[in-house]
């Protein structure tokens, strides 16, 4: 029976390191690409950076931007709502409500939020008066639709119902991430369908249903731009009467571009501290900052 040589002692190897070829050519087109677009930014005429400083703080996109935001705030809270009743009917035991439920779902998160926004605005053209009429009183409230149907108020409507379709996804796939052993003890316990819902299910669900709702909102937030179609002066739409007046485009494009990546990054961190909040059961709570450092300088101090 053969025997392996016996091998030398470890000092006496050499170590090649590993060497990633793939990540080394792909840092360098990165790093070329990033030099080529900041070389167009700075260099091409057309941006005219002094123009777009000019117009960064402009009232009239001031009032734009005010407006995309109160959109923004108005649409999320109006579809986290309906999307959280609607998830709650799609989860029924009963037959009409999940049908319900399926089918607006099914309607409103796969119609264009465009054709719908246009849908909306032109309602007046299906119903023309809305009138509330009660057997032996008669009428109490008849007003035209064109009278309360005002843009902004369309793109509100338009873009809540379309938004909630997806809202009523997220908390449904949140509620069916808690087990079933939950709402099995809570039962036990005596707490009602809807006591276990909002005590129980919907805290545990926060923590899935954050993400997408962050994202939800983030997309939200650039979606609102559709209202221009329907002369909501929002954002664009303060930026392009500035420019059909001025001819510099580019510029003012560069503005609201800046104004929804500003927004944005504002909208991204708070979504971060929020599932941090959320997710705070994950932590080792018990490793808090002071404790982190005390071990830190317990080990120093023994090597």
């Amino acid at each position: 029976m053969s025997r392996s040589a016996h091998p030398g002692p470890v000092d006496t190897y050499t170590v090649v390191p590993l060497r990633h070829y793939g990540l080394w050519i792909g840092t360098v087109i990165s790093l070329a690409i990033i030099c080529l677009i900041a070389k167009s930014l700075i260099t091409n005429p057309v941006f005219d950076w002094p123009i777009a400083g000019k117009y960064l703080l402009h009232p009239s996109i001031m009032r734009g931007l005010g407006q995309t935001l109160l959109l923004t705030v108005t649409i999320m809270f109006l579809a986290i709502t309906i999307g959280t009743i609607v998830a709650i009917m799609r989860l029924s035991p009963s037959t009409i409500l999940n049908a319900f439920a399926g089918a607006y779902i099914w309607f409103f998160r796969g119609a264009p939020a465009l054709i719908q926004l246009i849908f909306w605005f032109n309602l007046s053209m299906v119903v023309r008066e809305v009138s509330i009429t009660l057997p032996f009183v008669g009428t109490l409230f008849t007003a035209k639709t064109n009278d309360f149907m005002t843009p902004f108020v369309s793109a509100v409507v338009a873009l809540s119902l379309h938004e909630a379709g997806y809202m009523a996804e997220i908390v449904r796939a949140g509620i069916n991430s808690v087990g079933k052993g939950q709402t099995e003890a809570a039962g036990s316990l005596g707490m009602t369908r809807r006591m276990t819902l909002w005590r129980i299910t919907l805290p545990q669900a926060m923590r899935f249903i954050v993400p997408p709702t962050g994202n939800e909102t983030i997309n939200l937030l650039k979606t609102t731009s559709l209202v221009t179609f329907i002369a909501v002066n929002d954002l664009l739409y303060s930026a392009q009467a500035i420019y059909a007046r001025t001819f510099e485009t580019i510029p003012l494009l560069m503005v609201v571009m800046f104004w929804y990546l500003f927004v944005v990054t504002i909208l991204s961190i708070g979504q971060y501290f929020i599932e941090r909040y959320y997710g705070r059961s994950d932590i080792d709570q018990g490793r808090t900052l002071g404790r982190i450092l005390g071990d830190t300088f317990k080990t120093r101090k023994r090597n």
